[in-house]
């Protein structure tokens, strides 16, 4: 290659030029070249180093979303838990003579097998008072039996507002859990507050097994769940004296010393944050809400990795300039360099391919787990639709068949008005099974639909509509005596859901009587609607009927029955302000009674 001088305009007169010797032009390239590598290798160094900060970014909230889901996901599942002991007869029995021994000991074995089945850490009853005087772990050492603990956001909360929610290390056990507090009411006062504690640790243990640390932080800033023991009950920034006081009162974190973990916060590019933490590592920092638990979840990975891949790829960037610099000097004279020039090349787009099939892979995995995530939530809601669907709408399908029978028969029979009569009702029962199907969550959610002045006689010839076909069949004797101009306050399809569980509920125990009959009475009775509902079957065993309407009891063979069905009936009754009661009569069989308020 010619040695060619470089001219350079001076600052002076007019078209002055020097000729700059040789060397001195082989110095400015030289110059040249280092500065065009340094840039190069810098380049590649900062592409590669934001690149790899942006797919561990997308990778971290991928991962924060499934982590997310699965926690609230779980603590979801243990939120009806304290609302159904307000169901049960000997929970209201205790609330109103906490000092009963023996039946402390009841309530406690049956929060106990509720406990069992559920798979909570603890399941308890409080006093208005804030004494404990039932609980699932009874005979266990640290039972909060006999403790107070009005002090305790949640109970406070469930006083309030009628739920709580808190996490904190509990006193008696010196275990952490999240609680869950319902307040238990009898005709609108609250008598007493049900409170469950759900452990977390499994999610703790599973995040140490992962490549990345992650740490769950409360509305206060302090950490409650985190992959290092020793970042747990940890504030991420120093609590001011207000916060400091009201967690001496409140007792969340036990005997913590709440020590600031002195972690650094900067702002990075977008999307991201950093932290620095012990020894100067350097994590970034990812996080995400769970949903209205006022609570942050924290991803932190070491950059560490990213900075070396970076660095190798910066330094393949910069030997890529030397050599495409190399070559394209010595093109002509130096054909072997031109060789490893290209291998060189391939060398980075292997390394680069490697780096962006890992990343690919990574992705993919990520996003699988959320397919399964939400393929099982979608299970789930599809089993609960399916029960509770076959459950309330059996007994119209029925009445449905019969009078879609009986029409085939009158119109072979040419009797078309009689024909045209099935047919109206058929598409009556169609509405009706549309109506339904907007009540299926009765049992689950409080309804927000109006209330309204629903006749007694329409709903009971609504609800024998329904089970026509089992009345027939089974050669059952229904005797109706309902008072004149009987109204209720209440909502039409949910007073015949309620009537037609009792009436099948009838209908069910009549079937192996000698005499199958079945009694339908409705008075005014102290400015309320008392609707009897007795039959002629045996009578309610003792241990049964003391437990009549609470989930799961029924004296139905398996597979017959789940013993929702009363339980249903008696919370549609408290949702109109009623009461459902149950009672063996003297003459033999037994009788179900709904106490409705009349409509003005």
């Amino acid at each position: 290659m010619t040695d060619l001088p470089i001219r350079i305009r001076l600052d002076g007169p007019p078209d002055v030029a020097a000729v700059v010797p040789g060397r001195m032009g082989w110095l400015v390239r030289g110059l040249m070249a280092v500065a065009l590598v340094g840039a190069a290798a810098w380049l590649g160094y900062a592409i590669a180093f934001s690149r790899g900060l942006d797919q561990r970014h997308a990778a971290a909230q991928q991962r924060l979303a499934v982590e997310a889901a699965q926690l609230d996901g779980y603590l979801s599942r243990f939120e009806y838990l304290p609302s159904l002991l307000e169901t049960s007869p000997d929970v209201d029995r205790l609330l109103g003579t906490p000092d009963d021994r023996a039946l402390q000991q009841s309530v406690s074995l049956y929060l106990k097998s509720i406990n069992l089945l559920a798979g909570a850490d603890n399941l308890y009853v409080l006093n208005v008072a804030g004494d404990a005087i039932a609980a699932a772990d009874f005979d266990q050492p640290g039972t909060p039996v006999g403790s107070n603990l009005s002090y305790r956001p949640y109970m406070r909360q469930a006083l309030a507002t009628g739920r709580g929610a808190f996490f904190g290390i509990g006193i008696t056990s010196a275990r952490a859990g999240y609680y869950l507090s319902y307040a238990v009411k009898r005709e609108g006062r609250t008598i007493g507050v049900a409170v469950v504690k759900v452990n977390l640790d499994a999610f703790e243990r599973e995040w140490r097994n992962r490549g990345s640390d992650m740490v769950l932080v409360d509305a206060r800033g302090v950490t409650i769940l985190a992959s290092r023991d020793e970042w747990r009950f940890r504030p991420l920034a120093p609590l001011s004296v207000e916060a400091l006081e009201e967690i001496a009162t409140s007792k969340p974190y036990g005997s913590s010393n709440l020590a600031p973990l002195g972690w650094i916060f900067t702002e990075a590019t977008h999307r991201r944050g950093e932290v620095a933490i012990e020894r100067g590592a350097v994590y970034s920092v990812d996080e995400r809400p769970l949903n209205e638990r006022q609570w942050q979840l924290l991803l932190l990975d070491d950059e560490t990795p990213i900075l070396r891949t970076s660095l190798v790829i910066g330094t393949l960037s910069g030997l890529a300039s030397i050599v495409a610099l190399l070559a394209f000097g010595l093109l002509t004279q130096r054909r072997n360099e031109i060789r490893q020039r290209l291998a060189n090349q391939a060398a980075l787009q292997a390394a680069n391919d490697r780096l962006e099939m890992r990343v690919q892979e990574r992705t993919a995995e990520l996003r699988a787990a959320q397919d399964e995530l939400v393929h099982a939530g979608k299970l789930a809601v599809l089993g609960q639709m399916s029960a509770g669907m076959v459950h309330e709408i059996n007994q119209p399908l029925a009445a449905l068949q019969t009078a879609s029978d009986n029409a085939v028969q009158f119109v072979d029979r040419g009797m078309v008005a009689e024909a045209r009569g099935n047919l109206v009702r058929i598409g009556d029962l169609v509405r009706r099974l549309a109506r339904l199907t907007g009540q299926l969550r009765v049992f689950a959610y409080k309804s927000n639909a109006p209330l309204d002045a629903v006749a007694v006689e329409q709903a009971v010839s609504e609800t024998l509509m329904i089970l026509g076909a089992r009345v027939k069949d089974g050669g059952v004797e229904v005797t109706i005596d309902l008072a004149l101009d009987l109204h209720v306050r209440a909502d039409q399809i949910r007073l015949e859901q309620l009537l037609c569980n009792i009436v099948a509920n009838a209908l069910d125990a009549v079937e192996g009587a000698a005499q199958k009959s079945i009694q339908i009475r409705a008075v005014r009775e102290e400015g309320q609607c008392r609707i009897a509902i007795g039959n002629s079957g045996p009578a309610i065993a003792a241990d049964v009927l003391d437990r009549m309407f609470e989930p799961f009891v029924t004296t139905k063979p398996a597979g017959k029955g789940l013993g929702l069905g009363l339980v249903i009936a008696n919370h549609i009754a408290r949702s109109f302000g009623g009461e459902l009661r149950a009672r063996n009569l003297e003459t033999g069989g037994a009788e179900f009674v709904v106490l409705l308020p009349l409509a003005e």
